[in-house]
């Protein structure tokens, strides 16, 4: 099983949203039943670690961002991922967009598996501290859901 979060640049909100759903993925015991990977729509900050901020934020509730570093979506992650969940309508439409016609995957909002249908982990790029801190509570709840959905598919699997 393979998922992938996308954002804007992935400096921020996909990162974050990665280290937190392995979290919990570890704590589920299906981490190594589980790839986990996170992208940017855009080409922006490829090959920079997430946002100093992000970083703090995600460091004061015990998770560690520091090794990741950002990459652009590729094509080759349609085929890739069983899971491509974007952090918001526009990089939903961009998944869409240029989803290829055999793409198996599904594609949809991260929040969806908080029972947030249809709402977007909003971006804390150019806010203050607060908002990262609202990114970590939204990509928890996501994340919580998103771990039995991945379970109950693995039993089906099975």
């Amino acid at each position: 099983m393979r998922v992938l979060f996308v954002c804007l640049g992935n400096i921020c909100r996909s990162p974050t949203a990665e280290g937190m759903f392995r979290r919990h993925l570890a704590e589920a015991g299906l981490s190594a039943r589980v790839e986990v990977d996170s992208c940017g729509i855009g080409p922006w900050h490829v090959g920079k670690a997430p946002d100093s901020r992000a970083q703090l934020a995600a460091a004061e509730r015990g998770l560690d961002l520091s090794t990741q570093r950002a990459r652009q979506l590729e094509a080759a992650d349609f085929a890739r991922f069983d899971y491509l969940l974007a952090m918001d309508q526009d990089n939903l439409g961009e998944l869409r967009a240029r989803r290829p016609a055999d793409c198996g995957a599904h594609i949809g909002l991260f929040l969806d598996f908080a029972g947030l249908l249809g709402r977007a982990v909003p971006d804390p790029y150019y806010g203050g501290d607060q908002g990262f801190e609202e990114v970590l509570d939204l990509v928890e709840a996501a994340s919580l859901g998103l771990v039995e959905a991945v379970r109950r598919r693995l039993e089906a699997d099975s």
